[in-house]
């Protein structure tokens, strides 16, 4: 007889046939049914009902290990990261824009962000919310410093360099709120940390 427990992870159950385990997670399902619904391009109600039957089969047939990743879903803080990052995407590019045509030439530099949050998915979630925003590009993100480094456009007046710093710990703050565990959005909510900005 089948034994359904919650696992650790609030979005995970595993079901114990016998010897065997299979795990359900509710993320992965949702994902495997967006993928579904893409591969046919058609969004309906059957094709949504088809894709979660098809995601349960799948996660049933070729189960994965249950893992709790630390990752946690606020829907108002959800809510937030996505407008200021559709904000942070139409400003940018403009500021971007302006540069192209401006006259030149403008000092780049690498500045170094040390982050406060340091949970592997944090840290990657940051990563990635920084590299989408153009004049962001990230170049190394080093685990066990915390230490995000930042490609800056126009560097040559260290007001820019600490906006860009700014904007990295905003966004880690976002990232936190948005899906973060409680120890996530408290560490985000300590001060900055000190340091040399730019390397």
């Amino acid at each position: 007889m089948s034994n359904l427990f919650r696992d650790r992870s609030p979005y995970s159950w595993s079901f114990r046939v016998g010897r065997g385990r299979r795990v359900l997670d509710l993320p992965l399902i949702g994902w495997l049914t967006v993928i579904w619904i893409l591969l046919w391009g058609t969004p309906s109600w059957a094709n949504l009902v088809n894709g979660v039957l098809v995601a349960v089969c799948l996660c049933l047939a070729f189960p994965l290990p249950a893992v709790n990743i630390g990752l946690r879903l606020h829907p108002l803080g959800v809510l937030r990261l996505a407008a200021y990052l559709l904000y942070d995407m139409f400003s940018s590019s403009v500021e971007v824009t302006r540069q192209i045509f401006a006259k030149g030439p403008y000092h780049a530099a690498v500045v170094a962000v040390p982050l406060r949050v340091r949970s592997d998915l944090m840290l990657t979630a940051t990563a990635v919310a920084v590299s989408n925003v153009p004049g962001g590009s990230v170049i190394e993100l080093r685990r066990e410093t915390a230490t995000l480094f930042l490609h800056v456009l126009d560097a040559a007046n260290p007001g820019e360099i600490e906006g860009a710093q700014r904007q990295v710990w905003r966004v880690e703050g976002l990232v936190a709120r948005a899906f973060g565990t409680a120890e996530d959005i408290a560490d985000a909510a300590r001060p900055v940390p000190e340091g040399d900005p730019a390397s």
